[in-house]
């Protein structure tokens, strides 16, 4: 009985805790784009970032 006088208090606090997380990090624009990176891992981007020189290239 005496382990809910201090469980009780405890649980709540950290689901405060956890509420007041996720609502600064809904404020900061965390959750703005949810589908663009899935999409983003789907896409087809097989060319190199830096352009070849001309003497690296092979015929």
């Amino acid at each position: 009985m005496e382990a809910l006088f201090l469980l009780v208090p405890l649980s709540v606090g950290v689901v405060f805790a956890a509420i007041w997380f996720f609502f600064g990090a809904s404020d900061n624009g965390q959750f703005d784009d949810l589908v663009g990176p899935g999409w983003r891992v789907l896409q087809d981007d097989d060319r190199p970032q830096i352009p070849a020189k001309k003497s690296d290239e092979v015929a």
